[in-house]
């Protein structure tokens, strides 16, 4: 991989100062320039404190020196890598270019971030071996959360640097690369753009609202909860037009391109300046000191206390629901097939103008837009023959490659090819006319691919053993949610017996939004309520052996976290022997939201780790989460030496290859009993603490209590300072103590309040 070492961005905007925070992230050296030495400092000063926040941790903005063009661009002369986020205009990136061109060393690389404009129009006239070292590297805003980097090569690019910029990309900024032609718009804005745009159409069409169409196009056909016109006001209004606009004006063969203009209302809200988020108003707005959300009448251009649409019952399967949807006769179901008809028959009819693949279509829309599936494998989920009929029937004509798949009798875009166990998947090539192998990507495991392949050793209905090959298994948690009960917990002793008789290494991890939102709290309610208090004594107790069995394990274990990692799920990785988690984790022990202390060893773990009774008090007493996998080793609630993966799709692939390499050298260790406690003056002291947060406003009344109970288990219960007790002992004391606060009617009330709102209640 080649060495970049400092990397200059020419422009401190929203993407600018964003991508060179998130180079910053991967622990480079960045020097961000602008007009002035002050825009500048406030792009840096927008991504340090403005949400979503650009760095994982504050103090990373140190890796970043600010400048401005007219004193310090000479000093991109030193950097490996130039990259160019000024404002999406032709003659300005082009002056700025010709500067660069005559500063920069020859071997440097260099990039444009443009998100439309064609990059033989910024480069043409450049000297050749300029050309040769310039490219596209489009991220999607904000460039740490979003996947895709979409990298554009020049007809004169050098395939060398098109890979080494790729691989840089992938495994050091964690991004999903996909290498696009140089057409408008490039793939995902090219197709994100006519998905908007007929939104937009069949809005006014259907005689939809704003409400409705975002609850039809959001989570309930697998895109982002942002939806239409939701995310048109995070992205802003204008910039939105801007970029239809640009494509507009530049695809006049496209048969849909009229769409691309902004219908009237549209042009009203730009003119009154509605742009979204960062004008204050946009298609929603908050109203008074409630903030409560007002929706716009497009009709009317009026604003609305927002309406929740009334849905009709849904399957909860995405490909059920999709198929349901689609077939619907009311005005929700035709809405959302004909917005689903025209994203997929478009993307059938650019390729092979933007893409020659189905696959780099699917990705970016996956990457790039968040949606569950690309178009071509909605298509699939759809039906691919009867889509197209359907389609044929509505008087729309197919493209050429679409009929000549029906006429060979294509079963759909993809289909699974698996070979000996291994997993395999095709994609019919259009250009070829058959089936071809989609490349595997070395290091990148599909845990469906790999179940599809036969690679199930057993499961239950919350969990399954995979196996990944080379000798290692993976625990898989896949309930709601990944909510952790007795399907979960019940199975380590049987992954660590699988093992140690037939394998080498266990991984835990699983692949989707999330690793655990915790233990099940309807069920832990649920016995609270009925007093089955030894039921619930067993389940506690099972958990924490569970822990304990994983932090001695006998084989190699790794716990591969990423995204949430709340209550239980947080204590699983807290027990682990080691862990590779995704650098984007959300990790924090958060049961006094529900009125408990943790219970699985969460409290055990922390205070043998870190020792500092305050320290672990305050995590847990104020239920911080990390804002990243950084954060989480700061506050303690990761070690410090848990690798971090920057590409959340190599995360098992990594956690696997550090399972098989601790194979020859792990010894699995012992409980124990020498873990030294601050007792009865620890306990004091804490609660005094809990007692002046109480006074202060800070905490409620029974947070107090909560904080007491906290406090006897953090200082190893009624015990003089400095007491030598073994794990078992502050297990015993954390138990007990989530007992007796399950037996408290405040704390029942927190769970069903956290049950039904999702919210924390502070009674």
């Amino acid at each position: 991989m080649r060495n970049i070492r400092q990397v200059a961005v020419l422009g401190a905007g929203t993407m600018g100062a964003r991508i060179a925070a998130h180079f910053a992230n991967a622990g480079v050296s960045v020097l961000l320039l602008d007009l002035t030495v002050d825009a500048a400092r406030k792009g840096l000063e927008t991504a340090t404190k403005a949400k979503p926040v650009g760095f994982y941790l504050p103090e990373y903005a140190a890796r970043v020196t600010v400048g401005s063009f007219s004193d310090d661009l000479g000093k991109v002369t030193d950097c490996d890598w130039i990259l160019e986020a000024v404002t999406e205009r032709l003659d300005v990136k082009r002056e700025l270019w010709g500067k660069v061109a005559a500063l920069c060393a020859p071997e440097a690389i260099l990039s444009t971030n443009t998100s439309g404009i064609p990059l033989a129009m910024i480069s043409d006239g450049f000297s050749v071996g300029f050309r040769q070292q310039f490219l596209g590297t489009h991220f999607f805003n904000p460039p740490r959360y979003l996947h895709l980097c979409e990298v554009i090569p020049g007809v004169d690019t050098k395939p060398e640097l098109v890979a080494a910029v790729s691989t840089f990309l992938d495994r050091r900024l964690g991004k999903g690369v996909v290498v696009c032609k140089d057409t408008p718009n490039f793939i995902a804005n090219r197709i994100g753009s006519m998905w908007g745009a007929s939104a937009y159409k069949y809005t006014i069409e259907d005689d939809l609202t704003v409400e409705e169409v975002d609850a039809l196009t959001g989570s309930l056909i697998g895109l982002p909860n942002s939806a239409s016109y939701r995310l048109l006001d995070i992205v802003g209004l204008d910039i939105w037009v801007h970029v239809a606009n640009n494509l507009h004006a530049m695809v006049p063969h496209d048969p849909w391109r009229e769409r691309l203009l902004p219908p009237a209302f549209v042009d009203q809200m730009m003119a009154n300046r509605w742009l979204g988020e960062k004008t204050g108003q946009g298609f929603y707005k908050r109203v008074g000191p409630e903030k409560e959300i007002h929706a716009l009448d497009w009709k009317t251009l009026e604003y609305h206390k927002a309406n929740k649409p009334k849905l009709p019952p849904m399957p909860e399967d995405l490909p059920t629901r999709l198929k349901a949807l689609v077939q619907s006769e009311d005005k929700y179901g035709r809405f959302v097939w004909k917005v689903l008809r025209d994203a997929m028959w478009y993307s059938a009819w650019c390729v092979p103008e933007i893409a020659d693949r189905t696959v780099e279509i699917d990705r970016a829309m996956r990457w790039g837009y968040g949606h569950t599936y690309g178009p071509f494998e909605l298509w699939d989920v759809l039906g691919f023959a009867a889509t197209a009929q359907r389609m044929q029937k509505e008087g729309l004509e197919l493209p050429p490659a679409i009929l000549m798949m029906l006429e060979r009798g294509a079963k759909g875009f993809y289909r699974s090819a698996d070979e000996k166990g291994q997993p395999r998947t095709d994609y019919f090539d259009f250009g070829a006319g058959h089936y071809d192998r989609v490349a595997a990507r070395p290091g990148v495991i599909s845990l469906a691919d790999r179940k599809r392949a036969g690679g199930v050793v057993r499961k239950n209905a919350g969990c399954s053993l995979v196996d990944l090959g080379d000798g290692c298994l993976c625990l898989e948690f896949h309930s709601k949610l990944n909510v952790l009960g007795e399907d979960q917990v019940g199975e380590f002793a049987a992954a660590f017996d699988e093992t140690q008789r037939n394998h080498q290494a266990l991984v835990i991890g699983n692949q989707g939004d999330l690793f655990s939102a915790g233990a099940n709290l309807v069920l832990v309610l649920m016995l609270a309520q009925e007093g089955e208090w030894d039921d619930l004594n067993l389940a506690g107790h099972r958990f924490q052996q569970a822990n304990m069995m994983l932090k001695y394990a006998p084989v190699p274990v790794v716990v591969a976290g990423h995204g949430r990692a709340l209550g239980g799920g947080a204590e699983i990785i807290l027990h682990a022997p080691r862990a590779v988690v995704s650098a984007e984790l959300y990790m924090g022990l958060v049961e006094v939201g529900v009125g408990v202390i943790p219970g699985a060893g969460g409290c055990k773990e922390m205070i043998v780790r870190l020792k500092d009774p305050r320290k672990v008090f305050e995590t847990i007493g104020y239920a911080k989460v990390s804002g990243s996998a950084d954060e989480a080793k700061q506050l303690g609630l990761l070690d410090k030496a848990a690798t971090v993966v920057m590409n959340p799709e190599r995360l098992l692939g990594v956690a696997k290859a550090e399972a098989l390499a601790m194979v020859e050298s792990y010894r699995p260790g012992v409980a124990r009993t020498d873990v030294k406690v601050a007792g009865e003056p620890g306990i004091a002291l804490l609660k005094t603490g809990a007692w002046m947060a109480r006074q202060g406003g800070y905490i409620s009344e029974y947070d107090e209590v909560i904080a007491g109970k906290l406090a006897h288990v953090l200082c190893g219960g009624a015990v003089p300072a400095d007491t030598l007790v073994s794990e078992q002992r502050l297990l015993d004391l954390e138990r007990e103590a989530f007992l007796s606060l399950c037996g408290n009617p405040q704390t029942q009330a927190r769970m069903q309040h956290m049950l039904k709102t999702g919210k924390p209640l502070r009674n």
